[in-house]
């Protein structure tokens, strides 16, 4: 269940999560790395409860996840777990394959960040990532100059650079027109029959666009919004908010079977 709620003691915070230490791609020091082929390329999501995602991605990222919005600048985030350190779309370190997997995490371990003087855009590398190494499956560089595999990859940087950019005017237009509220993800514990129902727990408090607002602008406002397709965004955010009550058995079923496998070993 989904309620405006009361502002809440903490907001989610962070900086690039996965990446550890990005290093500006460059032949002098890259020259004899690239990729390495792995069966679960994407393990580094595991320990990880929310996702950035774009705009572009809603409707795809709704199917699977709540995407809510966190922090002074209102970054969406597809949420993967209701717990810090848990993602609950993985099962024994492979996230499972019905789940839609974020452009963020299909991007690593590339990223796109500011040079020292910050006027600069340099597409680096995490360093430090077990994707990477010598006598790689792709390497980075062939005979001094990018290769074919690493052109693909800075060219999908780029792509996610320019929806990044689009997503971030579409948040500046929803914060202009105030449309986002408080709102509180809660769960009602089943309780024995007869019994009288418990107290609803909170789950988590977040930032969501609100249906009321959305609904009480002017018909010319409206109809910009749909017209700039951030109408179909919004529709897609709220939708994906049902998957709260979905994210909470998840979690009560890990749980459980956790307890099952502890039992079993004592």
């Amino acid at each position: 269940m989904v309620k405006d709620a009361p502002l809440p003691p903490g907001e989610v915070t962070g900086n690039a999560p996965f990446y550890s230490k990005p290093e500006p791609l460059n032949p002098q020091e890259h020259g004899k790395l690239g990729l390495l082929n792995d069966p679960n390329p994407y393990d580094f999501g595991q320990t990880q409860h929310f996702v950035p995602v774009l705009a572009t991605e809603f409707l795809q990222a709704a199917c699977s996840y709540p995407i809510i919005f966190a922090g002074e600048e209102f970054i969406p985030l597809a949420v993967m777990g209701v717990n810090d350190g848990e993602n609950l779309f993985y099962e024994d370190g492979v996230i499972k394959g019905e789940s839609y997997l974020p452009a963020y995490m299909r991007r690593y371990p590339f990223i796109v960040a500011a040079d020292q003087t910050g006027e600069r855009m340099v597409v680096c590398i995490d360093r430090p990532s077990r994707l990477i190494g010598e006598n790689p499956d792709h390497p980075f560089f062939v005979n001094g100059e990018l290769s074919d595999y690493s052109k693909h990859c800075i060219q999908f940087c780029e792509n996610f650079e320019m929806d990044r950019g689009r997503t971030t005017v579409m948040i500046e237009r929803l914060k202009e027109l105030d449309l986002f509220a408080l709102r509180e993800a809660t769960f009602q514990p089943p309780t024995a029959p007869g019994a009288p129902p418990a107290e609803p727990q909170k789950v988590a408090a977040f930032m969501a666009v609100s249906e009321e607002k959305l609904n009480a602008l002017p018909a010319d406002v409206f109809l910009e919004l749909r017209d700039k397709g951030y109408l179909l965004v919004i529709y897609a955010h709220l939708t994906s908010l049902s998957h709260w009550d979905r994210l909470v058995g998840m979690s009560i079923t890990r749980r459980i079977k956790a307890q099952e496998q502890k039992a079993k070993k004592n």
